[in-house]
């Protein structure tokens, strides 16, 4: 199957490949696609807040919220795909058994570019949810109050995929032979986690305690 056909599948085509034997769609692809339904769950509360009288005095910062969280869901969504491509060389050079010196430093050296650019896409995955995240909790604290469950439920899908992301940054860089290249994406990813994962958590608390103190 071409890496191309990934996103056309049905959710349950898609459900059983990943369940298979081959190594992709694997969790970076998986992230990818939990961001971007989060994005969607955002977007909805978004785009159920726009043109209600009721929120007109939020009505114009909504539609600039719509257009951004647009472009995060299908960033996601094509990055389902780029994650898939970007294990391709990674996938060739484990097979590859270099017998001579000259060979060994040539498949070392393409070993740790493959590492590094496997890192990349994982790496925006969880730029794109952190942002997901902070529109999630202006959904939470602005959209329209029958959806700001979906809000919540955005925040925490979100960060689910990017925890599920570092882990594909993590064991790639457990691999490289540059540590200090690795431990500068670790540092990274780690930061990203640790601050937009207490955002997340906020945005959940703040809307969990809101749905159970007050009336819609």
């Amino acid at each position: 199957m071409e890496s191309k056909e990934y996103m056309d599948l049905s959710c349950n085509d898609f459900i059983d490949v990943v369940a298979g034997e081959a190594p992709i769609p694997g969790g970076g692809s998986v992230a990818g696609l939990v961001g971007a339904l989060g994005a969607a769950l955002g977007n909805m509360v978004a785009s159920l807040t726009v043109g209600k009288k009721k929120y007109a005095s939020v009505e114009e910062e909504m539609q600039e919220y719509i257009i951004e969280i647009r472009s995060i869901q299908q960033n996601l969504k094509e990055l389902v795909q780029a994650d898939i491509e970007s294990f391709e060389p990674l996938s060739k050079l484990y097979k590859v058994k270099p017998k001579t010196d000259e060979e060994k430093r040539k498949h070392e050296r393409q070993m740790e570019n493959a590492l590094y650019e496997a890192c990349q896409v994982p790496m925006e995955i969880i730029s794109q949810c952190g942002r997901a995240i902070e529109l999630a909790g202006e959904f939470a604290k602005k959209g329209n109050r029958i959806a700001i469950s979906d809000a919540a439920s955005s925040a925490v899908l979100c960060k689910a995929a990017m925890k599920a992301a570092s882990l594909n940054i993590y064991i790639n860089t457990s691999m490289m032979k540059d540590k200090d290249t690795a431990d500068r994406l670790n540092s990274k990813c780690a930061q990203h986690i640790v601050y937009y994962g207490a955002e997340a958590d906020y945005v959940f608390g703040y809307t969990a305690n809101r749905l159970m103190t007050t009336t819609i």
